[in-house]
C-alpha cells in the first residue's frame, strides 16, 4: 500500500487492511498486539528516534477520550489508526493527528458496572475487549459497530473482565478476574467470528483436575480466586498459551485455605488449540501477601537454543525460567523487598512490596539491541493485619484482614542482563512506574510514571534523555510506530484508580514526534456527552469510585459506602468528596464540578444503601 493510499484509507475509512499476516512478525511500522508481538517482548525495530535526537521529541496532539476514571489501556496501531479503551469507551483515532475516527460507548446491561480495561485485541478487522459488566464484545474495526456480545462472567459473583484479550488464528482468548471477591478463575477461548466458546480452563483446580490436592480444604477451592486480569502471551511455534494467574482468596487469611493453592501466582501454560494443561510455574505458593502475577511473561530464545520466560510479579522480582527444564535461571529484585514473617498476625506486619506494589500489569520488555530485560515497578510498603475470621458472601470483597500503605510510593525502571539477571542500571522515579516499557532499535527506551512524566532513556546506559510532564498519570500503553516515513510515540495519560499514587488527570492519548513544529492540537472527544442527575452519578461512581470501593460500595471493609447514610448526611458526604483525606484522590474542582459531586452523592444515597 502506498503512502498516499494509506493516508486516504485513514481519512475516508474506506479500507483498513486485513490482519491475516502473522502477528508476531517484527513489523516495526505498526503495533498490532498489546505487547507488539504475541511473545510480549515489546521491542520495536524502529530507529529514527535515537540517543542523539530523543530530547527533540515534542507533542503533536492530545485527545481526551473519556471523563474522570481509570485509563490502563494498551494501544494498538494498525494502518495509521490507534485503538484503545477505557472502562466503557472504545476509540479509533488517527495515529498522526489524534482525530476521532469512531467512538463506541458501551451501555452496560447490569446497573452496577465498574473496573477498568487493560486494552483491546485486533484481528481481521475486528476489535475485541471485555466490558465493565462481564461481557466479551467484538466491534467492526472500520466503523465501530457492535458485531457480537457474549456474557462470559457473572458480576453477581464478583467476576469481571478487565484483562486485555489475545487474538490468534480466528480465536480470542480471555480470562476473568475478581480474586478479592472469591471467584474461581478461568481462561476461555472463543470463536472470533461468532463469539461462541470453544474451551475453558479453570485456574483453580477441583475434583480430579491436576493440582486439586494443593487445596488442603477442598471446599475452599470453589472460591479460591486465581483471577486473570492482565494480558497473555503465546508461542506460535509450539502453540502454547501463557496465562498469568492472580492471588488466592482470601488474600490474607492463609489459615482459611491451607496448601500451595495452585494455580494462583503462577504462569499456566496451555495448549492453545484445546485448552489442555501442559505445565506451570508457581512463583509464590501459599501466598498471603497478594504476590500475584498479572503481566504477560516475555518469551525469548538465547544462544544454544534455550527458550526462556521472564516473569515480572508483585513480589518485586523478575524471575526467568528455562522453559525446557522448568527451573529458575535467575531471580532479581527490581524494587524494595523486605523479608517478613511467614504467617500474618493480628498485630500486623510490615511488608514490601505486595498488594499495589512490585511489577503490575505492564511487565518486563526485551531490549534485543543490548540483551537486557527492562521493567518498571512500584516501590511501596504496606501494613498487613490478619482479621478475626473469613466468611464468604457472594459478590462481596473480603481480604481476610486489613491492608494500609506504610509510607510514600515511588517507582523504578531497572535493566537486567537477560542471561544472568545482573543489574545493568536503575532509575528511581518519583512515583510508581506501571506504564508500558518500550525499548527500540534506536537505542532508546520509552516509559512513564504515575507523576505524569514521560521518560526516555538511553537503553544501554540508563541515562535519562528526556523527561516531560504530560498532565496526567501514565498507567497504560506506550507504543511507537511509523507513518509516511516518520516515527511517532503514543501513550495513555490520565488515570484515577486505586493505583493512583501520583498525579491523576483525565484519560487522554498523546502523540509525539521529533520536532513537531506546529502548536499542539488539543481535542476533547467527550464534548456533547455530559449528563446530569442520577445517571451521571451512577456513571461517575462506576468510573471513578468503584475501583477502590467496589460496585456495591463495600470493597473496602473499613470504609463501606453501603451504610453511609447511617453515619453521615448528604452534605457531609459531599464535603468529603470535595476535600478528601489521602489516599482518596482530590478531584474537585479540577476534574469534577459541583453538579458531579451532587450527582454522585445522590447515587450513593438512592442506590447503594442497604
Amino acid at each position: 500500500m502506498t503512502t498516499t493510499k494509506a493516508l486516504l484509507a485513514i481519512f475516508t475509512l474506506a479500507a483498513i487492511s486485513t490482519l491475516a499476516l502473522a502477528q508476531d512478525a517484527a513489523v516495526g511500522v505498526q503495533w498490532l498486539t498489546y505487547n507488539n508481538g504475541l511473545g510480549s517482548q515489546r521491542f520495536s525495530s524502529l530507529k529514527q528516534i535515537n540517543t542523539q535526537n530523543a530530547s527533540q521529541l515534542g507533542q503533536v496532539c492530545k485527545v481526551q477520550i473519556d471523563g474522570p476514571g481509570s485509563f490502563h489501556g494498551g494501544l494498538i496501531v494498525s494502518d495509521g489508526v490507534i485503538y484503545t479503551s477505557t472502562a466503557r469507551e472504545t476509540m479509533a483515532l488517527n495515529a498522526s493527528s489524534c482525530a476521532v475516527i469512531w467512538k463506541y460507548d458501551y451501555q452496560p446491561e447490569d446497573a452496577r458496572c465498574g473496573g477498568s480495561s487493560r486494552g483491546v485485541a485486533l484481528l481481521n478487522n475486528r476489535i475485541f475487549r471485555g466490558t465493565c459488566d462481564g461481557r466479551l464484545i467484538a466491534l467492526d474495526a472500520i466503523t465501530g459497530a457492535l458485531l457480537w456480545k457474549n456474557q462470559i462472567a457473572n458480576p453477581a459473583l464478583g467476576e469481571s473482565t478487565p484483562g486485555a484479550p489475545l487474538a490468534w488464528q480466528n480465536v480470542v482468548f480471555m480470562g476473568i478476574a475478581g480474586s478479592e471477591l472469591g471467584i474461581r478463575g478461568r481462561v476461555m477461548a472463543y470463536d472470533a467470528i461468532t463469539g461462541h466458546e470453544l474451551w475453558r480452563f479453570n485456574t483453580i483446580p477441583m475434583g480430579k483436575e491436576t493440582g486439586a490436592d494443593s487445596w488442603a480444604r477442598p471446599e475452599t477451592a470453589k472460591t479460591g480466586g486465581g483471577g486473570v486480569w492482565g494480558a497473555m502471551s503465546l508461542d506460535v511455534s509450539s502453540g502454547e498459551l501463557f496465562v498469568p494467574v492472580g492471588n488466592p482468596w482470601p488474600d490474607i487469611d492463609i489459615g482459611y485455605r491451607p496448601g500451595k493453592n495452585l494455580f494462583t501466582n503462577s504462569i499456566v501454560v496451555l495448549d492453545a488449540a484445546s485448552g489442555n494443561l501442559k505445565w506451570w510455574y508457581q512463583v509464590s505458593p501459599s501466598d498471603w501477601k497478594d504476590l500475584d502475577l498479572v503481566a504477560a511473561p516475555v518469551l525469548y530464545r538465547v544462544e544454544g537454543g534455550r527458550d526462556l520466560m521472564a516473569i515480572g510479579g508483585k513480589d518485586g522480582y523478575v524471575t526467568v525460567v528455562d522453559r525446557d527444564t522448568r527451573k529458575s535461571v535467575f531471580r532479581t529484585p527490581v524494587t524494595t523487598v523486605e523479608e517478613i514473617y511467614q504467617k500474618p498476625s493480628r498485630e500486623g506486619s510490615r511488608m514490601c512490596p505486595g498488594y499495589a506494589g512490585g511489577v503490575e500489569w505492564n511487565g518486563p520488555a526485551l531490549d534485543r539491541l543490548n540483551g537486557a530485560l527492562i521493567t518498571g515497578a512500584v516501590d511501596i510498603c504496606f501494613k498487613v493485619t490478619l482479621g478475626e475470621g473469613t466468611v464468604y458472601k457472594p459478590g462481596e470483597a473480603n481480604f481476610g484482614g486489613m491492608v494500609e500503605p506504610d509510607g510514600e510510593a515511588t517507582g523504578w525502571v531497572t535493566a537486567l542482563d537477560s542471561l544472568t539477571g545482573a543489574v545493568r542500571w536503575k532509575y528511581h522515579a518519583e512515583k510508581p512506574v506501571v506504564a508500558g516499557i518500550t525499548p527500540t532499535a534506536g537505542g532508546v527506551t520509552f516509559a512513564g510514571d504515575l507523576a505524569g512524566n514521560f521518560l526516555v532513556f538511553d537503553s544501554k546506559s540508563g541515562v535519562l534523555l528526556k523527561k516531560e510532564n504530560v498532565g496526567g498519570a501514565m498507567a497504560g500503553g506506550v507504543v511507537t510506530y511509523e507513518l509516511a516515513g516518520k516515527q511517532y510515540v503514543a501513550f495513555a495519560a490520565g488515570n484515577i484508580s486505586r493505583n493512583a499514587f501520583g498525579d491523576v488527570g483525565l484519560p487522554s492519548v498523546i502523540i509525539m514526534s521529533l520536532n513537531p513544529g506546529a502548536p499542539v492540537r488539543a481535542i476533547d472527544a467527550t464534548k456533547g456527552t455530559a449528563t446530569s442527575g442520577i445517571d451521571n452519578g451512577r456513571r461517575l461512581y462506576s468510573q471513578v469510585c468503584a475501583s477502590c470501593h467496589g460496585t456495591d460500595g463495600n470493597f473496602m471493609a473499613e470504609k463501606k459506602l453501603g451504610n453511609i447514610a447511617k453515619r453521615m448526611d448528604m452534605a457531609a458526604v459531599g464535603a468529603v468528596i470535595k476535600n478528601p483525606k489521602a489516599p482518596m484522590p482530590k478531584l474537585y474542582p479540577e476534574l469534577i464540578n459541583d453538579q458531579s459531586v451532587t450527582d454522585v452523592t445522590r447515587f450513593l444515597f438512592d442506590e447503594l444503601q442497604k
